[in-house]
């Protein structure tokens, strides 16, 4: 019974611990130390028994329950941070734009830009659409504007 103890008090922590953090992962390690407690308390194996029920049932709650209840958890219209932000967004080419070379404004700010299909080739007061942050470059296509 002192085994089941202890995994109950790990189970706690951990649960507990997930306040802290809110990516789901430790209250799934909590699951699996609650089933280790509980094979503890009703059965007598040994303490690698144990350990092994914690180990598996860890793993089948992150990998089966963690992404569809983070999925749920989520909302659905966060809004995008950071380079994902700028994914989509219309830029205007001010230095012309091939494969090595060009700058546009977006957002208010100069980025260096490449075209996304090499060959092409943008003039100064063009349109494009940002399609990638790739570094400090942006990813440009010719916008349907």
């Amino acid at each position: 019974m002192h085994a089941a103890l202890l995994w109950l008090i790990f189970a706690l922590v951990l649960a507990g611990s997930e306040a802290l953090t809110g990516h789901l992962f430790l209250v799934m390690l909590g699951g699996g130390a609650l089933a280790a407690s509980l094979t503890s308390w009703l059965t007598d194996w040994p303490v690698w028994a144990n350990g092994a029920v914690f180990l598996v049932v860890s793993v089948l709650l992150l990998v089966l329950v963690r992404p569809p209840l983070k999925r749920r958890l989520t909302p659905a219209g966060l809004p995008r941070l950071g380079i994902e932000a700028l994914q989509g967004k219309t830029a205007l080419v001010l230095e012309r734009v091939a494969r090595d070379e060009g700058q546009v404004k977006l957002d208010g700010q100069v980025w260096t830009a490449r075209p996304l299909n090499d060959g092409e080739v943008y003039e100064p007061g063009e349109p494009v659409t940002v399609m990638q942050i790739d570094g400090a470059t942006a990813v440009v296509f010719r916008s349907s504007l």
